[in-house]
This record gives structure tokens, C-alpha cells and sequence, in this order.
């Protein structure tokens, strides 16, 4: 079992819940954060630290496709450990639907 992100993270990019996380499963793009599904101890801890509430269980509905996407970019891009500034224009991302079009590396698979 494991959490997500979705794309609701996409250009919000918060990192509270990078934080909290005890295993340090989460992995930073450009434009979003993913977690290792892998390595997720299923704490759910990060889930309510997410401001744009990006974050899902795997047992919720649509999960699977979240749950595949977040294990091929965690084994692409860096980790993540420590909280730092969301970008600027975060505020105005949150919100927004349908912003897979914004992360190119989803489209590519």
C-alpha cells in the first residue's frame, strides 16, 4: 500500500509534506513532487499536509494510473528531504483542473 501525488501538485509544488514523511519517499521534478510508491510505509501522514490536497491513498478511486506515474518519475528524478519554498505563483496554480498537460514527462510514457 502507498500514497500518491496527482496533478493537482502540478505547479503548486508545496513541500510540507516532504516534512513530515518519516522515509523520505518523496521525489522532486521541476514542476511536481512524486512518491516512491516503493517506499512508501503507508503512514498517510503527508496526505493532510498538503495544501492543494494533491495527495491520494492507493485504495482511492483512479489511484492505479497516479500510483504507476509517481513510481516511474521517483526512479527518474532526485529526492526530496526537506521542506523549501513553494515557487511564487503557487497560489495561483491551486486549484486549477487538469493540469497534466503542464508535465511533460507524463506524456511521454
Amino acid at each position: 500500500m502507498a500514497y500518491a501525488v496527482t496533478e493537482a501538485c502540478i505547479r503548486c509544488k508545496y513541500t510540507d509534506c516532504v516534512a513530515v514523511c518519516p522515509v523520505d519517499c518523496f521525489y522532486e521534478g521541476e514542476t511536481m513532487l512524486v512518491i516512491n510508491p516503493d517506499e512508501c510505509i503507508d503512514c498517510g501522514v503527508c496526505e493532510p499536509e498538503c495544501p492543494a490536497e494533491a495527495i491520494i491513498p492507493d485504495t482511492a478511486e483512479g489511484s492505479a494510473r497516479w500510483v504507476a506515474l509517481n513510481g516511474r518519475l521517483a526512479a527518474q528524478w532526485p529526492g526530496i528531504t526537506d521542506k523549501r519554498d513553494a515557487p511564487a505563483d503557487a497560489e495561483d496554480w491551486k486549484g486549477i483542473p487538469d493540469k497534466l498537460q503542464f508535465l511533460p514527462e507524463a506524456l511521454d510514457a
